[in-house]
């Protein structure tokens, strides 16, 4: 038993805490949920708790079922929502999946972004993340499923009369009480649109912290009979929803990313990260871009990104290097813009830092910065500037996550082939279909 173990039961005896909820996620990002009591957590400790595998999509076959949930003690947190009944007190813990032998799960996705931050910590660095999820907060009829939309603001517009403001509120005072640091938050560009900022932890905390944002999200507005959903882009007329995330990576207590003496303040070790994530962000885009729904957003969304380009300050780049405080050595990050609501933290973080990474550790040239409006360009007109568009369908990015060696390693043998089958079934799917539009064009042809 080691102090954080003892820590948390402590905890759970002196709050009378009856229950403890053990989180892990699906490939797909999917939160899911074993409830136990509180008695049997110091169990749980030393053996793991025990769980069907096989029922799980893609976690394993039915002939090897068995696993097991290692509760991860520096993940405890007592969540927000019970104080007005306190026999109903409960916890969480995000856990690591490993298979009876104590082998890690394979098909563990926050596995697969710990293999990533053990290989940055090899090459001496920690990565730090901070992002802007954007969200919309809607009205669904519970019998007819019609949506409607709760406000009808827009960029950083204040309501007085509205749901939304004192639901972001709600959220991030909810969130501050599980320790989730918050910075900003505000109503986006379209109507019933809302983003709140997460304060910079470690990558593995950071995905961790979006699961858990998402979970209390969905809470606080059931308490208000609205919706919140993370879907890339559920209205045509309207921006997408993105999950802007800024990325920097440190060497001891300094900045990597920070040079005094460059015009941006870009290190050249900062430089190749970036070059790296553009190199790679045609294959690693099904991962930061998962749903049919997800390639809407970056063909048609307001400043999401359609070419693998960085800028300074620019936002339509699918990298963008914020200018402000450019002496302040902390303050300096890339932000990737391609990463949508809807991602898994875990598989999408690891792509983002794997191709930092090899950048750094190949040393990739970076090139000239974009100037323009990459967004309002041409297919043409970016080709004849050099930049490489980003896949345009769930089709293209998987073609190119296929070809991939570079996402089969970071992915793992498992994960990538059931990625793969998984999502060219949603693609088929998709495609099977005879939509409205299809028949209002074509059926009295």
């Amino acid at each position: 038993m080691n102090s954080q173990q003892e820590f948390v039961l402590r905890t759970v005896a002196e709050r009378d805490i009856r229950f403890i909820r053990l989180w892990f996620t699906d490939i797909f990002g999917r939160l899911k949920s074993v409830m136990m009591s509180s008695s049997e957590l110091e169990g749980t400790f030393e053996e793991g708790a025990g769980f069907d595998g096989s029922s799980i999509e893609g976690f394993s076959r039915i002939s090897e079922s068995d696993t097991l949930l290692l509760p991860d003690p520096s993940t405890f947190q007592v969540l927000p929502f019970d104080d007005d009944e306190p026999e109903l007190q409960t916890a969480r813990m995000f856990c690591n999946v490993i298979n009876p032998d104590g082998q890690p799960s394979l098909a563990d996705p926050r596995y697969i972004l710990g293999r990533q931050v053990t290989a940055a910590a090899d090459d001496g660095f920690s990565c730090m993340a901070s992002p802007e999820l954007e969200f919309y907060v809607l009205d669904i009829d519970p019998h007819t499923g019609a949506i409607r939309r709760t406000d009808t603001g827009g960029y950083f517009d204040q309501s007085v009369n509205q749901k939304s403001p004192m639901l972001r509120r709600r959220a991030m005072h909810a969130l501050e009480a599980m320790g989730i640091s918050t910075e900003f938050a505000h109503h986006e560009t379209a109507p019933s649109q809302q983003e709140i900022d997460l304060r910079h932890a470690d990558v593995l905390t950071m995905a961790d912290h979006v699961m858990t944002f998402r979970y209390i999200l969905k809470q606080v507005a059931a308490q208000d009979n609205v919706h919140a959903t993370f879907m890339p882009k559920p209205f045509q007329e309207h921006a997408g929803s993105a999950m802007h995330t800024h990325f920097s990576l440190f060497e001891g207590d300094d900045n990597a990313f920070h040079d005094p003496d460059d015009e941006i303040s870009l290190s050249r070790t900062g430089r190749q990260f970036i070059a790296g994530v553009l190199e790679h962000a045609p294959e690693i885009s099904a991962v930061t871009n998962q749903w049919v729904n997800s390639y809407k957003r970056l063909q048609f969304g307001s400043e999401a990104p359609t070419a693998a380009t960085w800028g300074v300050s620019n936002r339509s780049a699918l990298v963008r290097v914020p200018t402000y405080r450019l002496h302040k050595a902390v303050s300096r990050r890339a932000e990737i813009r391609s990463l949508d609501a809807g991602a898994n933290p875990y598989l999408a973080y690891a792509a983002v830092l794997a191709a930092g990474l090899k950048g750094i550790r190949e040393e990739y040239e970076l090139d000239d910065p974009a100037e323009d409006d990459v967004t309002s360009l041409t297919h043409r007109e970016r080709r004849a500037m050099g930049y490489r568009d980003l896949p345009t369908s769930l089709d293209d990015a998987l073609r190119e996550l296929e070809r991939s060696e570079f996402m089969a390693e970071v992915m793992g043998e498992h994960i990538f082939e059931f990625f793969l089958r998984s999502k060219w079934d949603e693609w088929h799917n998709y495609t099977e279909q005879i939509t409205p539009f299809e028949l209002d064009t074509t059926l009295h042809y």
